[in-house]
């Protein structure tokens, strides 16, 4: 598991679909239904960590852009 498209993929295998409409939600939101997985047993531990990994990498890049957009709009 490497993006955030296989953690959808693995989400929507439990028929879990998310889409909240601004993608630092729909991690957040996606972070929250894979704990939901683990706490049912359903997901195994290294499928958990692999997706918990990609989700945070994914989070703080989302963090990043709009950081950096904030920044660009605020310098006008």
């Amino acid at each position: 598991m490497k993006t955030l498209y296989d953690v959808q993929q693995l989400l929507k295998q439990f028929g879990i679909y998310v889409y909240i409409g601004k993608r630092l939600w729909d991690i957040e939101v996606m972070a929250l239904e894979l704990d939901h997985l683990r706490q049912a047993r359903v997901v195994d531990d290294k499928t958990f960590v692999q997706a918990k990994i990609v989700l945070t990498h994914e989070h703080r890049l989302e963090e990043q852009r709009a950081k950096i957009k904030h920044q660009s709009i605020g310098g006008i």
